[in-house]
């Protein structure tokens, strides 16, 4: 579990920072497009809204993976550890049935929708169906984390860090 769990780590790092450095790259070329040649280009802000709707649904799934996502744990400080670890174990289990019935269920029927009827974006010409992806892909990813991070409760260990994360 610990191998797969890091090979997803691996792959979702050079993922993620393969896309931002192509959002910089597009973004950089809007401006010297626009600003130094007078003649701006045409797909790089449906682009970079693009890359940015990926990395903000792919990165979600990243930083629930780390932990670094929103919390508030005010509440369940106050709590003894045993209690603690059980409301944990509840809560991760919320998130799990979440990602799965909103982000991959609804977010399958967006893609599969968007893809019947060929709902094309107006200057990428692509399917938009490829950018809605992110919805379920990152539902998927929140989903296995969650499973994992249940299944590293059960037998009372914690999960490895992500390498190279502090």
């Amino acid at each position: 579990m610990t191998k797969l769990v890091h090979w997803v780590d691996s792959i979702l790092k050079w993922f993620l920072a393969a896309l931002m450095a192509a959002i910089v790259l597009v973004v950089s070329w809007q401006v010297v497009s626009r600003f130094v040649l007078n003649a701006p280009s045409s797909i790089t802000e449906e682009l970079s809204r693009t890359l940015l709707i990926w990395i903000g649904m792919v990165g979600a799934a990243f930083a629930y993976r780390t932990g670094v996502h929103l919390g508030l744990d005010i509440v369940t400080q106050k709590f003894n550890p045993a209690i603690r670890r059980r409301l944990a174990m509840v809560l991760t289990a919320a998130v799990v049935i979440f990602a799965i019935a909103v982000m991959v269920v609804g977010g399958g029927n967006l893609v599969a929708l968007t893809w019947e009827l060929n709902q094309m974006s107006a200057a990428l010409n692509i399917k938009m169906a490829y950018i809605y992806v992110a919805l379920p892909l990152s539902g998927l990813l929140i989903a296995f984390y969650g499973v994992c991070q249940l299944y590293f409760m059960l037998i009372n260990k914690p999960m490895q860090p992500v390498e190279g994360m502090h």
